[in-house]
């Protein structure tokens, strides 16, 4: 896992936290968005999470970007995207991207509990795996934790931090 920063990375996560942003405002979702980005730069998919509102377990932010941006290039295949998404990936998503052979992922928050990009397991660069997503974490990493913070604590009845 590398640390990326760049004004680019952090211009695309803010636009990743707008849709998480999203997802607690209009869906009552826990608040995680994820953007799909073409080689040139172009945004080819957009999501967040749907778990609750679709009764879909496997409606997570990343699956429901890769899905629009599927639709959007034509293919399955999504090689040369990058990925922006402000939690750090669980299996299932990070197993996603490899098929679908995204080029990177950036993410903000760690996951200690499920992340499966460099922080419980490192599923994206198991040299098992016919194809290695490349990673970078910790991009406004703060914001996006304080977020996902503060919706747990306001389903606990608790005040924000």
């Amino acid at each position: 896992m590398t640390a990326a920063s760049s004004s680019n990375d952090e211009d695309l996560m803010r636009h990743a936290l707008e849709l998480a942003g999203r997802a607690e405002r209009d869906f009552d979702e826990i608040p995680v968005g994820a953007l799909v980005v073409d080689a040139e730069g172009a945004v080819v998919g957009e999501g967040w999470n749907r778990n609750i509102t679709d009764n879909d377990p496997s409606a997570h932010a990343e699956i429901m970007a890769m899905r629009q941006a599927g639709r959007a290039l034509g293919n399955h295949r999504l090689v040369g995207c990058t990925l922006y998404v402000t939690l750090e990936p669980c299996a299932m998503c990070a197993m996603a991207m490899v098929h679908a052979r995204i080029a990177r992922v950036v993410y903000a928050a760690a996951d200690p509990k499920t992340g499966a990009a460099g922080s419980v397991f490192d599923l994206l660069a198991d040299p098992r795996h016919n194809h290695r997503v490349e990673v970078a974490g910790g991009v406004l990493a703060e914001e996006a934790g304080r977020r996902l913070t503060n919706y747990f604590r306001r389903k606990r009845g608790k005040p924000a931090i």
